[in-house]
């Protein structure tokens, strides 16, 4: 029997191989591109500066990191290099195998962080690297206190739904996250102390800019090809079109639209709508 297809592990793979061709990393993160030109030839640069500032908030080595959300696993090959002990929770099948084939010397559990179970608190570091938003803060933030080992602290980088955040029925807005006035309060209601927090938001902004010019690029192809067929196979077109319309709804092939023809996914609606944070939270009775 034909099982469904897994598009989703089909886009990363895609992603990854696209990502490691032009960087030479498996990073699908944003990158920092303060005092970098914004084009794709320093993608791979300004992810590097990322990562850079992202360990700048974490103690030095030794430490043991649960890296959660541990993407392809570029991350904890970096932290395993400076001599940390890593572990890493991931729900995806597929990213598990890059996380055991990029980072052979961390232990890897595939699974959601919610069935994560640790037969001790002895983790100096709860590491979330564009993996906070993806889980419930009901379930993340208690669930990392509980790992923590005395003096014990969770780093955050991630994007967050700033007030201005304005949802569209039709074309969606880029960024997301967890709305930042929530957050706010529900570290306050755990009595998380944030120690040190930097808004990068216009850092990470133009790594929007980027991605939307390489989907201008295949909107291009597809418009060129679009107008040949038009000229040439007028009825091969038509038939085209049609399958489109019969597969894709008014809102999939608007938004398709938007992604491949248009430039409203920008560093500045980012920016408007988001708000990109580098943090470190303590737990109760821990500061001071």
């Amino acid at each position: 029997m034909a099982g469904k297809l897994d598009t989703r592990s089909i886009g990363l793979d895609i992603g990854l191989s696209f990502a490691h061709w032009l960087t030479g990393a498996e990073n699908l993160h944003y990158g920092d591109w303060t005092g970098l030109t914004v084009c794709a030839a320093n993608v791979g640069p300004a992810q590097v500066a990322y990562t850079d500032r992202l360990f700048g908030f974490l103690p030095p080595p030794p430490a043991r990191i649960l890296d959660i959300g541990g993407g392809a696993g570029e991350t904890a090959r970096k932290l395993l290099a400076l001599g940390y002990e890593v572990e890493i929770v991931i729900p995806s099948a597929f990213l598990a195998g890059r996380c055991r084939e990029n980072a052979p010397g961390a232990t890897v559990h595939e699974m959601v962080f919610q069935d994560f179970a640790a037969p001790d608190a002895s983790f100096d570091i709860c590491l979330f690297s564009e993996s906070f938003q993806y889980i419930p803060m009901a379930d993340s933030l208690p669930k990392c206190l509980a790992l923590l080992a005395p003096g014990g602290r969770i780093v955050i980088a991630d994007c967050f739904r700033s007030e201005a955040f304005e949802g569209q029925p039709i074309k969606s807005v880029t960024g997301g996250g967890h709305a930042i006035a929530r957050f706010r309060d529900t570290i306050d209601s755990l009595g998380l102390t944030v120690e040190r927090e930097e808004d990068i938001t216009t850092a990470v902004a133009p790594s929007v800019d980027v991605e939307q010019g390489l989907f201008n690029v295949v909107g291009h192809g597809l418009t060129r090809v679009d107008r040949e067929l038009q000229a040439k196979k007028p009825r091969m077109r038509w038939l085209l079109h049609r399958l489109l319309r019969l597969f894709a709804n008014d809102r999939k092939r608007a938004r398709l639209h938007q992604r491949l023809m248009e430039q409203t996914r920008n560093a500045q609606v980012f920016a408007a709508n988001n708000t990109y944070l580098m943090l470190r939270l303590a737990p109760p009775d821990t500061t001071g």
